[in-house]
């Protein structure tokens, strides 16, 4: 599950990078409010790629978050805090679509009508059903592979380090 996890991170990581152009449910200076149209598309996107599988959890997560630094300062109150935790958690249930409604807002900001479209059309295609259906595992497998050029990589600075500090004689 960790892995999982740690994958759909990525994946967040990766799709918030490719959207950190404009904050979510922000419009450009140069941009109009999307239309219906490219909204509906933007979200069927989103579909596609089961986005909504990287903030699922967002509401328990962050209850239990928000739950667990209260308990940090309040530990005498530690039922009461677990049982409304509960309370929270069903009263909110829910508010993570506003994530996948801000997400859609993004897309649309960026990207025409006619561009989400498109999109929609490639993704139904089979290059696009083979990218939606392997694109996971090659994020999971490139995130691998960054992890491991990375720990090799500190190896060769660390190594680097000792070098120079042994030029000025200086053991570490």
């Amino acid at each position: 599950m960790k892995s999982l996890s740690r994958i759909l991170s990525a994946a967040g990581l990766i799709l918030g990078l490719a959207l950190a152009g404009t904050p979510a449910g922000a419009q450009t200076a140069d941009s109009k409010p999307a239309s219906a149209a490219a909204l509906a598309a933007a979200k069927e996107i989103l579909a596609m790629k089961n986005a909504s599988a990287m903030y699922a959890a967002a509401v328990p997560n962050i209850v239990q978050q928000t739950k667990d630094q209260l308990l940090q300062s309040n530990l005498n109150y530690q039922k009461d805090l677990n049982e409304v935790a509960v309370i929270v958690a069903q009263k909110l249930n829910g508010r993570e679509k506003e994530i996948g409604e801000g997400m859609a807002q993004v897309y649309a900001s960026q990207f025409t009508e006619q561009e989400l479209k498109d999109l929609v059309t490639f993704y139904k295609s089979a290059l696009g059903q083979k990218l939606l259906s392997t694109e996971p595992k090659a994020i999971q497998m490139s995130m691998g592979y960054m992890n491991q050029w990375a720990q090799q990589f500190a190896e060769t600075v660390n190594g680097e380090f000792r070098s120079e500090m042994r030029k000025r004689g200086k053991a570490i």
